[in-house]
């Protein structure tokens, strides 16, 4: 038999999607430049796919695929399409056209029992440090700039905890936690139970899929070491 030198695989991949809702380019291009700035190392050459459910006209697929490629995002697919000829004009310019499907039902759980080692108490009081109580629903993005988060609750699915310094959550971690978002190499992640789609400390990222090992569903503090993610049970 012949070699085979390829394998088709189905996988399934954490996607950021930027949800358009200006119709001029420009606008989004400025409105996005200063979302980036909050976390740049997170968002440099991340795959972006553009939800454009919300545009009244298609918008010029080239040109917005261009400014997203200026801001070193690389656009990857467009989902949110509802008509034959925008379809086609998205995959003119190169992009795939994703189906959103069906919404999922949203997870249902419970507060993790355990207790965190660490005191939340300790931490509210230190300098530059932003403490958010409650849990941060899908979709709501938190960011601390210039300091540490302290999340006293759960971080949903699709929810976006940001810090430049170390990012704490004092419940689940479903959603997407970004520590050292300016760079900060000493940033760490803390959580007490470990169930994210996505985490990253200063540029170096992780997908859900490669978390699944040993760690999943513990308590654990994730660093960078020799420009590695290393994971440590809390």
């Amino acid at each position: 038999m012949a070699e085979q030198g390829i394998e088709l695989k189905g996988s399934s991949f954490t996607l950021s999607v930027v949800h358009i809702t200006e119709q001029d380019i420009n606008t989004v291009k400025r409105l996005l430049a200063e979302k980036i700035a909050i976390a740049p190392a997170f968002f440099q050459a991340a795959p972006l796919v553009i939800n454009i459910e919300k545009l009244l006209q298609t918008p010029d697929f080239v040109a917005l695929a261009n400014a997203l490629r200026e801001l070193e995002l690389v656009p990857v697919g467009v989902t949110g399409v509802k008509d034959d000829a925008t379809r086609a004009a998205a995959r003119a310019a190169g992009l795939a056209v994703i189906s959103s499907g069906k919404a999922a039902a949203a997870p249902t759980y419970t507060e993790p029992k355990a207790e965190p080692k660490a005191s939340p108490a300790e931490l509210i009081n230190l300098p530059n440090t932003k403490v958010h109580r409650g849990p941060v629903r899908s979709g709501q993005q938190v960011y601390a700039p210039n300091g540490s988060l302290v999340v006293l609750g759960s971080v949903s699915n699709g929810a976006e905890v940001i810090a430049d310094d170390s990012v704490h959550v004092y419940g689940q971690l479903r959603g997407r936690a970004v520590a050292g978002a300016k760079g900060n190499e000493s940033a760490r992640i803390y959580c007490q139970q470990l169930m994210a789609e996505l985490i990253s400390v200063a540029g170096h990222y992780q997908i859900s899929a490669g978390l699944q090992g040993e760690h999943w569903e513990q308590a654990v503090t994730i660093s960078l070491v020799d420009e590695q993610l290393t994971l440590d049970p809390l």
